[in-house]
């Protein structure tokens, strides 16, 4: 019996490796003597770079830089050979900051452009960027800045030579414009401490960026996929860098060869915190059941909305860890989610 475990983090809760672990555990209480191969994974949010790091290893590298609100803190990334593999949350990210320092008016991405910056300096010629978790709608500017700061004799992006040499690739599953209604700032601004009018104030700021843009480069590529990814960090990327967009599991599944790991397996666990219509809109747990052919799958999470549509898309299984009533609080801490998985895992998926 051979069983691959890749579930997504619980948000706030366990990290993939963690969840992973727990679902071990409840396959063993099954089947003691079943190969079970976990796999950390990550779409391009928390954990991303550990995922790949736990692929195909490498160097975790620390820098000093600066967070959303120009404090120093160390901050992490992943070197392979001439691939860098950036988690802009580790520099930029939301859970850096309290709830009473959440201001996308003020915070920057300027730290992740300092990651950006040290990988290059020390050879980087493919530098793959999960795009999730920011606490910024800057556009990236913050971080053209320390790219800038950190290449540029004279103050110009023009002078940024060492850019143009490394390719680039951002990890998201955001649609989302740059600008407007469905842009960076309208949809995902108010979550990061936005009230309406700063909504409003961002979105003109992140227009006539793009405007200035535009004419300088002579295109424009605000309304592309990704472009309104980590508040505008997708569109510096894609305008600025010509990076190439793909999905985060897309790219992780495919270095990792999973189909080729899966193809002689007898069942896959995969999951996620929530679980709903949006899993099947591109989410970790649908590139799970695409690259699993015709092995089942097994779906569970914290909370379950849309089960039959689940279920229609092709997974087998679809649980959730959760008894009927449980607080949030309660689900939420870690033995609790564990001690849930495994029982969930031991009883419902094996």
């Amino acid at each position: 019996m051979k069983v691959v475990v890749a579930i997504d983090s619980f948000k706030g809760c366990l990290t993939s490796k963690e969840a992973n672990w727990a679902a071990a555990e409840g396959i063993r209480t099954v089947w003691q003597d079943a190969e079970i191969v976990q796999v950390p994974v990550s779409d391009g949010g928390e954990g991303f770079m550990e995922a790949f790091y736990a692929a195909v290893g490498g160097e975790i590298v620390e820098v000093v830089v600066r967070d959303p609100l120009m404090r120093p803190l160390t901050a992490r990334y992943l070197l392979r050979d001439r691939l860098a593999v950036i988690e802009i949350a580790q520099a930029s990210g939301l859970t850096l900051l309290s709830k009473e320092e959440r201001n996308p008016l003020v915070a920057t991405s300027y730290g992740t452009g300092q990651l950006v910056a040290d990988a290059i300096k020390r050879g980087a010629q493919h530098i793959i960027v999960g795009l999730g978790g920011s606490a910024t709608s800057d556009a990236g500017m913050g971080m053209l800045r320390a790219l800038i700061d950190a290449f540029a004799k004279r103050g110009s992006w023009d002078d940024v030579e060492e850019v143009k040499s490394v390719r680039f690739t951002i990890a998201s599953d955001v649609k989302n414009p740059l600008c407007g209604e469905q842009g960076a700032a309208h949809v995902f601004a108010p979550q990061k401490g936005a009230s309406q009018e700063d909504v409003l104030t961002l979105d003109e700021r992140v227009r006539k960026f793009a405007e200035v843009s535009a004419k300088h480069f002579g295109y424009d590529r605000q309304d592309m996929l990704g472009a309104g990814a980590a508040g505008g960090l997708g569109y510096a990327f894609l305008q600025y860098m010509n990076a190439e967009c793909r999905p985060g599991i897309e790219l992780l599944l495919e270095t990792i060869s999973f189909k080729e790991m899966v193809k002689d397996s007898d069942l896959v666990i995969t999951g996620e915190g929530s679980a709903d219509r949006q899993t099947l809109m591109g989410k970790l747990p649908m590139g799970i059941l695409q690259e699993a052919g015709d092995v089942p799958v097994c779906l569970i999470a914290g909370r379950i909305s849309d089960r039959e549509q689940l279920l229609q898309a092709g997974f087998t299984r679809v649980e959730c860890i959760n008894p009927p009533g449980i607080s949030l609080e309660e689900a939420m801490r870690k033995e609790v989610a564990i001690a849930h998985i495994k029982r969930t895992i031991a009883n419902r998926c094996t």
